[in-house]
């Protein structure tokens, strides 16, 4: 994702969190059970931490180009909507086919961590240039 993307992302991945937030405490919160509360306070856990690392990226874009931040932040954004929107979609529907996609989603985001990693470990010292 170019930096640019990676902010539209976040800004809707932040502006949805809240609203999910909201409407879960406010509203959700009168009709399901603690379970399905849980799965969603988890998603909204995952989704907030993943949006902010994507914002973090994506300012880390702005000043350099760097390929591995580039899919770290797909991958991020990717596991976002696959973990957090299967456990809104588990809370909501009852369906336990989402319980199948929920780990893809994790895996989305454990390979995005790692290619951050990657990419900070690759990063030259000041003033070298960088993928």
């Amino acid at each position: 994702m170019s930096s640019r993307a990676m902010l539209i992302f976040a800004a809707i991945s932040g502006f949805l969190y809240v609203l999910f937030g909201a409407f879960g405490a406010h509203v959700l919160s009168r009709t399901l059970g603690p379970t399905e509360m849980g799965w969603i306070q988890t998603g909204l856990n995952y989704q907030g931490m993943h949006t902010l690392a994507i914002l973090g990226l994506a300012c880390a874009m702005l000043r350099r180009a760097n390929i591995w931040f580039y899919w770290s932040s797909a991958l991020m954004a990717l596991g976002t909507v696959l973990f957090s929107g299967s456990l809104y979609c588990l809370a909501l529907s009852h369906l336990k086919m989402w319980v199948y996609i929920t780990p893809i989603g994790g895996t989305c985001f454990l390979i995005g961590w790692v290619l951050m990693l990657i990419g900070a470990l690759r990063l030259k010292k000041r003033g070298d240039r960088h993928e």
